[in-house]
């Protein structure tokens, strides 16, 4: 067997050129939006007035198994991609492990994640539409500064609304997405009446991404030629995902890699169920018994402490009705320096997953997530986005596990992004100051009490 390289690099020839719908090998499928007016399943119609025309059908395809990337989305994608995925040959040194640790990097572009593979697409659908705006919210910022990033190459306009505390802490993203054309909000804003709403209930809070998407969607819904983009959680931004599952599963085939584990960040999902996605679907099938490891911030445990239950998707209520581990929509989650993992739900299609046991699920603090991510960045050189140092932080525990009991197992994590935007939350961690949040019962309970009273099908 050739000797495997620190990183295995396609051609753009063995790109893929369709991605992947789990749904379609899926024994059991996710449950149906829910229209929360007359407690029916939505319908394609219920759906067009926020969304655009092609993205609403690949979110309703449950039987095609691929659907074709159009050559012009191919073509954005040939920019930064194919992706790498690394041997992390240092980490194993240091850990002294026998496990094989791997890694699909999603960090080199500007808007330095995975969020670029479905922004693109998203903004190219808007476009061939005749759209002439778009409107999305943003945590973290990365799927802001994607999105800001395909809608100046389609010549879109781009509101963002961004979470508050996002907002404060990453004032640099606000600039990458402002340099790119787009108008960026801090959430809640004065500028809706969702927002208006939220602050009159909590003047003091650091916001939501669920406030951020009730006020995307107003004004997406109230403003002309216009629709709403979300940067994960549905099932066609996982569709849109699925290229770095199929790449990393074309590297591995051709090196003879078959993983044992693979780990991801989980916040609304939409990384994950990307990078698992074909190794997921021959798991299905019964070629492989792979463990799945979902990561998320105890401060926001939807998996981990979460309830498997209809509800909205944004904290105003406007939303379908999703069948999801959710917190609530009106969990408010503290302050975290990983913005993009503070949603109160979860993918249906990662939820429906772990629900049937084909996933399991992981929480750690920010500071043994910052530990982790230092001492990678230390030995590998990649300063990690705090979001991907909870992979990373499992990933290293599961190594570690692997030398107790002197198994050789193979293990890959997804390490969506990098950390350059996140120096506020590394000085914090450098000098002490970090705060490890972990929601009581109590805590939870007020957001389970948001839960929509509706009669389930």
């Amino acid at each position: 067997m050739a000797t495997i390289p620190y990183k295995i690099y396609l051609s753009e020839e063995e790109m893929p050129k369709h991605w992947l719908n789990l749904r379609s090998k899926m024994k059991e499928l996710p449950e149906p939006f829910v229209n929360p007016g007359t407690g029916e399943y939505c319908t394609r119609e219920d759906l067009l007035p926020v969304f655009c025309e092609e993205l609403v059908d690949q979110e309703l395809n449950t039987t095609d198994e691929f659907i074709e990337i159009p050559e012009d989305i191919r073509n954005f994608y040939k920019m930064y991609r194919p992706s790498p995925l690394v041997r992390a040959y240092c980490l194993e040194k240091l850990l002294d492990t026998p496990a094989e640790i791997y890694y699909k990097y999603e960090g080199s572009n500007t808007s330095g994640s995975h969020k670029l593979n479905s922004a693109a697409a998203q903004a190219y659908y808007a476009k061939k539409q005749g759209l002439t705006s778009l409107t999305t919210e943003t945590g973290a910022g990365q799927w802001g500064t994607a999105l800001s990033m395909a809608c100046a190459y389609y010549n879109l306009d781009l509101s963002v609304y961004m979470v508050k505390v996002s907002a404060e802490q990453k004032p640099h993203r606000r600039a990458v997405m402002e340099t790119y054309g787009a108008k960026v909000i801090s959430s809640p804003s004065d500028t809706t009446v969702a927002g208006r709403k939220i602050l009159a209930a909590n003047p003091d809070t650091g916001g939501s991404l669920g406030c951020a998407i009730s006020e995307a969607i107003e004004v997406a819904v109230t403003s002309d030629n216009c629709k709403y983009v979300l940067g994960s959680v549905l099932n066609h931004v996982g569709l849109h995902q699925s290229i770095i599952g199929l790449e990393t599963k074309i590297a591995c085939d051709k090196y003879d890699i078959k993983p044992d584990i693979i780990i991801g960040c989980a916040g609304g999902g939409s990384n994950l169920l990307g990078l698992i996605a074909p190794f997921m679907a021959e798991r299905i099938e019964g070629k492989n018994n792979i463990d799945f490891v979902a990561v998320e911030p105890a401060s926001c445990p939807s998996l981990t402490r979460g309830r498997y239950a209809l509800d909205f998707g944004d904290t105003g209520q406007t939303t379908p009705l999703i069948k999801m581990y959710t917190l609530g929509s009106g969990f408010m989650p503290a302050p975290n320096h990983a913005g993009g993992l503070r949603y109160h739900g979860m993918s249906p299609i990662i939820s429906k997953l772990y629900h049937d046991g084909y996933i399991r699920g992981k929480s750690y603090t920010q500071s043994e997530v910052f530990e982790s991510a230092t001492q990678f960045a230390r030995i590998e050189g990649i300063l990690p986005a705090p979001e991907s140092a909870h992979a990373i932080r499992a990933a290293i525990e599961e190594a570690l596990a692997c030398k107790e009991s002197g198994e050789k197992k193979t293990i890959i994590f997804g390490l969506t992004g990098t950390g350059y935007f996140d120096m506020t939350a590394y000085m914090n961690y450098n000098a002490g100051n970090m705060t490890d949040y972990i929601p009581t019962d109590e805590d939870l309970q007020k957001g389970f009490d948001t839960l929509p009273q509706i009669e389930q099908k």
